[in-house]
């Protein structure tokens, strides 16, 4: 077993975690990682409502008696959703962990404490992981470059920004963004995190509730599969490389308007791709990791096959360069 003190304060057996992810993190995936030891986020706003995600808190633990998570992302919108809602339904749910993402949690962080609601914030950067511990959240997720989705708009990879941060983060981190293995696992432990958060290697699993063109796309692509959207916004998103995300960078980096992708990039379309496997049919996220995925395995074959190839590691070749 490879233990740390993320898992002594989140509950779990091994310092794997599934992050939340849009249409995704659903309750097969969420038990699956569960019931392996890991820590698996279900999507609060995959749910359409709050009373949804209720109802999805209870499906989930139908399949599993071990810890999991809600995924809570706050970001700007002219239509919101009720966060709050969300938020209540966490909390009264008896959910032990939430993951929060996007913007700036303070505003939800009474309700989870009293709640007795533990918080891993997810950051971009060095300076937001600092300003969420002095917050008083009881982990941080630093996603580097690398990883799906919005990696914020530093550009900084994790081989800089783990350890950049493990100067100054003194409560459990867990590094996001290229981790698909157990080098990866043994690399984030060694440059000062204390465990890893998946997304794209958990999308390619047995249980990953997504269409299976999908997944085989993930171990048929390479590291340079991905596009970055958005970045004349100031709002970069790595997403997967297809007819669309071309024809959205080609229209924003000659001037375009978010206007003039809007309909390009809807959410709906998105969804479409993971539930029906045409892969052209809108933006989807992956990240770098994919050009390291090779197979499909279930997801306690995936954490099994990482905890025990990351002490062969450490104990055999890593052990072996020690005079």
């Amino acid at each position: 077993m490879v233990h740390t003190r993320f898992c002594d304060v989140f509950g779990v057996d091994h310092p794997i975690v599934q992050g939340g992810m849009q249409w995704v993190g659903r309750a097969e995936l969420v038990a699956a990682v569960a019931n392996a030891g890991g820590l698996g986020f279900i999507t609060a706003l995959t749910q359409p409502t709050p009373e949804d995600l209720a109802k999805e808190i209870a499906r989930c633990r139908e399949m599993t008696d071990k810890p999991f998570g809600v995924n809570l992302t706050i970001l700007p919108s002219i239509n919101p959703p009720p966060y709050a809602e969300y938020r209540d339904v966490i909390v009264d749910s008896g959910v032990p962990v939430v993951e929060t993402a996007g913007f700036n949690p303070a505003e939800h962080l009474p309700a989870f404490r009293a709640g007795g609601v533990k918080v891993l914030h997810k950051c971009t950067s060095v300076r937001h992981a600092v300003k969420a511990q002095e917050l008083g959240v009881d982990g941080i997720s630093i996603d580097g470059f690398e990883c799906a989705g919005h990696p914020g708009e530093d550009d900084i990879p994790g081989l800089v920004l783990i350890p950049a941060a493990a100067e100054k983060i003194t409560i459990p981190m867990v590094a996001s963004g290229g981790f698909g293995d157990a080098r990866g696992l043994v690399a984030a432990l060694a440059l000062g995190a204390d465990g890893i958060n998946m997304g794209t290697r958990f999308l390619a699993t047995v249980e990953a509730p997504v269409h299976d063109a999908v997944k085989r796309r993930l171990v048929e692509a390479t590291e340079r599969d991905t596009d970055l959207i958005f970045r004349p916004l100031r709002n970069t998103a790595r997403v997967a490389r297809n007819a669309v995300s071309g024809e959205v960078v080609s229209i924003l980096d000659k001037g375009g308007k978010f206007e003039d992708v809007r309909e390009l990039v809807a959410g709906a379309r998105g969804r479409k791709v993971f539930e029906t496997g045409d892969l052209d049919l809108g933006v989807w996220t992956a990240g770098l990791v994919q050009g390291i995925i090779h197979d499909i395995p279930t997801v306690a074959e995936l954490i099994g096959r990482i905890v025990r190839e990351a002490r062969e590691l450490i104990a055999g070749r890593l052990a072996g360069v020690l005079d």
